[in-house]
């Protein structure tokens, strides 16, 4: 089988960079921590090797942090398959407690949840899944500032939330920090997902240059929810591990309705308030 995965061409060196605009991470010398542990390898045995990942991609993983807000229908399951594909870091953002009509798409709930604060409970579920990864959790939807705090702690940011002002406003932050930004949304059967490369791909701006109006209580199947979710968390896993061919600078549609997939190439406005040259 021809392996998708991009070798690293060097030897794996002392920085591991993650970030794409330069503030990448640097990493002790320690070969404890530039290698798996005997555990981990264990752990991730089944997504190590040719068309899957490198052992450097998933050490990449190791020591990267991403951000997914929210975490009911799409940033649940996202959040879900970072933390069991290793990424060492997840940080989860969402306010609120949770209501019965959530319970046919977030996967991270649970009729015992009716009632409670959903960021903490789902966080505690996601360390059941897998011990050697930290979990953050945060019981509110960042604002401007906060935004831009967390974007400047994390490698990417995978943006699940229904509402425009929340997207735009992270993709903002994401654009400003240098960082990868994947836009999932969703309604009734279909789901679309942007992924943005700063400084080299349009951004959400770009392609909502006007917030659009927002339907509180639009109607949604779980299945697509999740679909699009676990998604979004294979364009993060590829980006992080730099392993295949991200989905920068283009919109993928599923229509699940009628089974049909399509992806546009998308392209940056030169007047964009968020992403334009200087």
């Amino acid at each position: 089988m021809p392996s998708n995965t991009i070798e690293l061409a060097a030897e794996f060196s002392d920085i591991i960079a993650l970030k794409p605009n330069g503030n990448s991470r640097t990493l002790e010398t320690d070969q404890t921590v530039l290698n798996l542990t005997p555990e981990e390898r264990e752990r991730y045995d089944r997504q190590l090797g040719p068309g899957v990942l490198s052992e450097e991609g998933q050490v990449r993983l190791k020591h990267a942090t991403a951000l997914v807000t929210r975490v009911g229908g799409m940033g649940g399951p996202a959040a879900q398959m970072l933390t069991m594909a290793g990424v060492g870091n997840v940080i989860i953002a969402h306010g609120g407690e949770m209501i019965s009509p959530d319970l046919n798409r977030q996967v991270l709930g649970s009729e015992r949840v009716l009632g409670q604060p959903r960021a903490l409970e789902f966080a505690a579920y996601l360390r059941t899944m897998n011990r050697m990864v930290t979990v953050e959790a945060i019981d509110h939807e960042p604002d401007e500032n906060e935004s831009a705090e967390l974007a400047a702690r994390c490698d990417i940011i995978l943006a699940c939330p229904p509402t425009f002002a929340e997207r735009l406003r992270l993709n903002r932050a994401a654009v400003t920090a240098g960082i990868p930004f994947i836009d999932a949304a969703q309604w009734g059967m279909t789901g679309t997902l942007i992924v943005v490369q700063p400084g080299e791909t349009a951004c959400l701006q770009c392609v909502y240059p006007d917030e659009p109006p927002f339907e509180e209580l639009f109607p949604v199947i779980g299945a697509i929810s999740c679909a699009m979710g676990a998604l979004a968390a294979l364009e993060a896993i590829k980006i992080l591990s730099r392993t295949g061919t991200p989905l920068f600078g283009r919109l993928l549609t599923y229509d699940g309705f009628v089974g049909r997939s399509t992806i546009v190439n998308l392209k940056r406005n030169p007047a964009c308030p968020v992403c334009a040259e200087p």
